[in-house]
């Protein structure tokens, strides 16, 4: 058999663990304290809040949404489904709010785990974890589809 045949064959291997990968990827939800009387928003809504269109819930009050630090893969994940941009984009889009002024940015977390722990501490807070860190003190208001 000739190398091209290998070639092709380790390509195709090669494609299908990809692709199991992808589709194995961990469901991602958008989570508020369980206190929190928001019972499910929208895409629109969730995407005014983490692009810092606006700072309140749709009932009016006050929304503190929580990301996580760094260019972790939940963050990339989430942000793809969301709005579908790449990370990159993400950063420089709030580089430029931040230079404005006119936007406060969203509280930075270094783990899923602080991010669970930040909301679980306050009924203002919103933000996104995979479905297996969801707690009883945790309220899902909008599920991400691939």
């Amino acid at each position: 058999m000739t190398r091209c045949y290998y070639r092709s064959i380790l390509l195709c291997l090669a494609f299908a663990l990809w692709q199991h990968a992808v589709s194995a990827k961990e469901a991602i939800v958008v989570v508020v304290n369980s206190a929190n009387p928001i019972e499910q928003m929208t895409r629109s809504e969730v995407i005014d809040l983490f692009m810092g269109k606006y700072v309140a819930f749709p009932d009016g009050e006050k929304a503190v949404p929580v990301d996580l630090d760094g260019e972790q893969p939940i963050k990339q994940q989430f942000y793809h489904q969301l709005v579908g941009r790449s990370l990159a984009s993400i950063n420089a889009y709030w580089s430029r709010l931040r230079f404005t002024g006119r936007v406060k940015p969203s509280i930075q977390k270094n783990t899923e785990q602080q991010v669970v722990q930040y909301i679980t501490n306050n009924n203002d807070a919103i933000g996104y974890i995979p479905i297996s860190k969801l707690t009883k003190q945790l309220k899902v208001v909008y599920q991400l589809n691939e």
